[in-house]
């Protein structure tokens, strides 16, 4: 159920409805009316499923802080991407430092798709070497996340890409470039998360 429905206090959830723009619909069915995006787990595993609500939290946060802007005039797209390539780029650079120095990917696998990595986001590891990083990812914490606040398709989709400019940091950080040739939120069965120096 949607953590801002409260099934024993109409008025706390009215609040939080107004305050964060759930419609009626929404909170019923515990927000997930608008999205026909397929994005199920299939690691059921309890820390795993701990890690995922941390990254949720963080999608949640992004979600909420873009729809506060744009109820104050901010169109997202003006600044969301900036704001979180910058984070992408300051997290590449300590990825970078922890990987040794280099900018090979093979360091950038190491360091940032560990074994429990791969597993929140029940992730394929399909190439590795200095210059490319293919992964495909099979399931996502953050689309779930803005499934819950029953965001649309389009508005996930919007989302996944403003999210994506981290990753495009870090891949600036390694002296690469990111290619999605496939993302759940677009619809697609799984993210082809490409990593390429070109």
């Amino acid at each position: 159920m949607d953590e801002y429905y409260c099934p024993n206090c109409n008025a706390i959830a009215a609040e939080n409805e107004q305050r964060i723009g759930l419609s009626a619909a929404r909170r019923r069915t515990g927000g997930n009316t608008m999205s026909s995006i397929h994005n199920e787990p299939k690691i059921k595993n309890a820390l795993i499923a701990a890690i995922r609500e941390q990254l949720e939290h963080r999608a949640l946060w992004m979600y909420l802080l873009c729809d506060e802007a744009r109820k104050k005039g901010l169109p997202p797209e003006e600044y969301a991407p900036a704001a979180i390539r910058r984070c992408g780029l300051y997290q590449g650079a300590k990825l970078r430092e922890k990987a040794g120095g280099g900018s090979s990917l093979k360091g950038l696998k190491k360091t940032l798709f560990s074994k429990f990595a791969q597993w929140v986001f029940e992730m394929d590891v399909r190439r590795c070497d200095d210059d490319h990083l293919d992964i495909d990812f099979h399931y996502c914490p953050l689309v779930k996340a803005w499934q819950k606040q029953g965001c649309s398709d389009e508005e996930i989709r919007v989302l996944c890409d403003q999210a994506m400019c981290g990753d495009r940091g870090i891949a600036e950080s390694f002296g690469c470039e990111l290619d999605l040739p496939a993302t759940i939120a677009r619809g697609d069965e799984i993210c082809q998360i490409r990593f390429v120096r070109r």
